[in-house]
């Protein structure tokens, strides 16, 4: 049981998303101006969709759509991942799936730092992708090693926010002062640095090898590469983007546009050319690019037999376009996602009937008001209207998608394959625990919502009984 004077670990990940968000509208100006757009954006959907307004209304959706943002990380080492993991645990984050970028030429493997309850994310749905450096992929043994060499020398908490997670782990929370202080020390791991923590030439070689390194291991920490608004309908701000000075990948990850949107669809702006100073100068002469701006829409979370038919989909479409999506081939990719994603049913119904998605399930005005439904099964009470569905959303990644906004932000060198396979018990020593299934997590919300309606529905009954009792002639 919580400490009565502890703050819950949600409001913390509120505040620290808060606190990230203002920071990096600081940090990147366009930051902001993607924010405007989004806003804008949703209003304006809002405002013209009422059926969308409805569900959102009805979900509880509507509350966390402004604090609706995901951030990305990469880290160098075990030991780095594994303390970024106590740090998320402080507030209420626990790493959910397992994700391999090796496959798109990306050197890194990852998971996404999340709430896993429905209740705890209304309160706050903040996610932090973190990705963990394969050194092992760097094929120069002695760049390897002078890689190796500076990560391990560097400290990328503060020595306050490590006291503050051993004392969060020891107590069982963190009082309100303490919370306030950790959220303030926390931000310092994700900062930006002007300052290299290498040569000129060194940082060339990293890059060289594969410029996401250079990222990595050239700088005091792992700064927060971009934050993520969520958006209603990604196809107006991609089309607005360039009106508002900003210029958008070539290609919208994900699905397709849909009248029932699934999954998650992503786009993003180019990174930005930020200037550094290197150890062998006395000011900012070079640059790094990084750091990017990222728009997501996201719509139902898929059963395992939904993601069979989206990947067999998507791989399709790709294979015949025979390339990697870009700017010269980006209406014809467009095409043939939609021929492809034809095959996928774009209804709700049809969705829960053939048992792609996950949904939650409430009660009705109709279904409070009826009388003994103890018998009646469940798709008999939704074709009666005592029950209604909303699609779950879906609070995670895609590998292909992320993958495809690391390669439109790293440059035609990302494309190269790594001839491995996923390690997926490697990633897990580092980070100490195991990651969470995110299926189980949507099948498990899926079950709690059609307990709690049952359990609603016989307390009617139970309280019509009653009320029959106290009045027996009521029936005569």
């Amino acid at each position: 049981m919580n400490h009565p004077n502890f703050v819950s670990p949600d409001l913390i990940r509120q505040r620290f998303s808060k606190a990230m968000s203002d920071m990096y509208r600081e940090e990147v100006p366009l930051y902001g101006a993607l924010m405007e757009l989004v806003e804008q954006t949703n209003r304006h959907v809002l405002q013209s969709d009422p059926q969308i307004l409805q569900q959102l209304t009805s979900t509880g959706e509507i509350e966390r759509l402004d604090l609706e943002r995901h951030g990305a990380i990469r880290v160098g080492t075990a030991d780095e991942l594994a303390t970024l993991a106590r740090l998320f645990a402080v507030m209420g984050m626990q790493p959910v799936g397992y994700y391999d970028l090796t496959p798109a030429g990306v050197p890194v493997h990852s998971t996404a730092f999340r709430a896993v309850h429905e209740a705890s994310l209304q309160v706050s749905p903040f996610r932090v992708f973190t990705s963990l450096l394969r050194l092992e992929l760097i094929e120069d043994l002695e760049l390897r090693t002078f890689a190796q060499s500076m990560l391990d020398r560097r400290s990328i908490f503060t020595a306050k926010a490590l006291s503050l997670i051993e004392r969060a782990e020891s107590e069982g929370g963190l009082t309100e002062p303490q919370a306030l202080e950790f959220v303030e020390q926390a931000l310092e791991t994700f900062r930006w640095h002007h300052s290299a923590t290498v040569t000129a030439e060194q940082y060339q070689k990293l890059s060289a090898q594969h410029r996401l390194i250079a990222d990595v291991v050239a700088f005091k920490g792992p700064h927060i590469n971009h934050l993520t608004p969520r958006t209603l309908d990604i196809d107006i701000v991609q089309a607005q983007m360039p009106a508002h000075g900003i210029t958008p990948k070539a290609v919208i990850e994900g699905p397709p546009r849909r009248q029932c949107p699934i999954l998650l669809r992503q786009t993003s702006f180019k990174a930005l050319d930020e200037p550094i100073a290197f150890t062998d100068q006395n000011e900012a002469r070079g640059s790094h690019s990084a750091r990017f701006g990222e728009i997501e829409q996201r719509g139902a979370a898929l059963t395992p037999k939904g993601r069979t038919l989206y990947d067999r989909l998507l791989n399709a479409a790709r294979d015949e376009l025979k390339d990697f999506p870009n700017e010269a081939n980006a209406a014809r990719y467009n095409a043939l996602m939609a021929q492809h994603f034809s095959e996928f049913p774009d209804t709700w119904e049809g969705m829960r009937q053939q048992e792609l998605a996950y949904f939650r399930y409430f009660v009705t005005e109709k279904g409070l008001a009826a009388g003994d439904l103890k018998n009646v099964a469940l798709d008999d009470l939704l074709g009666s209207g005592y029950l209604r569905v909303e699609p779950l959303v879906y609070e995670d990644f895609l590998p292909v998608s992320a993958a495809g906004i690391f390669q439109s932000n790293l440059g035609d060198a990302a494309q190269t394959r790594y001839g491995v396979h996923s390690n997926q018990q490697a990633f897990e020593k580092a980070l100490g625990r195991s990651t969470i299934d995110e299926l189980a997590l949507y099948a498990e919300s899926q079950r709690r919502s059609i307990e709690q309606c049952f359990v609603a529905l016989a307390d009617v009954v139970q309280a019509n009984e009653k009320g029959s009792s106290h009045n027996p002639g009521k029936h005569r």
